[in-house]
């Protein structure tokens, strides 16, 4: 159970780092701090047309590097995922942890099948471990975040392919 103080740590928490929210579970008790709602993105305009002439073919084009991170894959909407897939959402907002130690092997790899209650990986938030379990039995077929990686409520952690 979370002390009255806990509780107040976090709605101050969500509300200073201006989170969605977050959801803690500890034996057997849940709370759940929403905050403020994200604000909507606005559409960037084009940019001008530049004015300057442009750099020789041997110079590479000035821009920002707009490559992903490397060893994290992008989630997909939930309707490009092949038929029976669904997306394993975090929970809580805290740091994702693929094995239960350091030196300890993962809980699961891409193409282990998973039964319900299964844990699959552990979201740390305020030095609480919370294990994440499969809610269905299936086949993982992604692993988003990398490992030691924070994560945002909602944020996809897997793909699973349901039996």
């Amino acid at each position: 159970m979370l002390t009255l103080e806990q509780i107040k740590e976090l709605a101050e928490m969500v509300a200073r780092l201006e989170l969605g929210g977050v959801e803690v579970e500890r034996s057997g008790f849940r709370v759940r701090i929403d905050g403020k709602p994200p604000a909507p993105v606005a559409a960037a305009a084009p940019a001008p047309a530049p004015t300057q002439a442009p750099a020789p073919a041997s110079a590479p084009a000035p821009g920002p590097d707009v490559t992903a991170p490397s060893g994290e894959a992008a989630p997909p909407d939930e309707e490009e995922l092949p038929e029976g897939t669904e997306l394993l959402p975090s929970p809580i907002v805290g740091t994702f942890y693929r094995a239960p130690s350091p030196d300890a092997d993962p809980f699961v790899e891409v193409g282990d099948r998973v039964e319900p209650g299964q844990v699959l990986c552990i979201v740390e938030a305020m030095k609480l471990m919370n294990e994440i379990e499969a809610d269905e039995a299936g086949t993982i077929v992604e692993i988003y975040p990398e490992d030691g990686k924070p994560v945002e409520y909602g944020q996809p952690l897997f793909a699973i392919r349901g039996e």
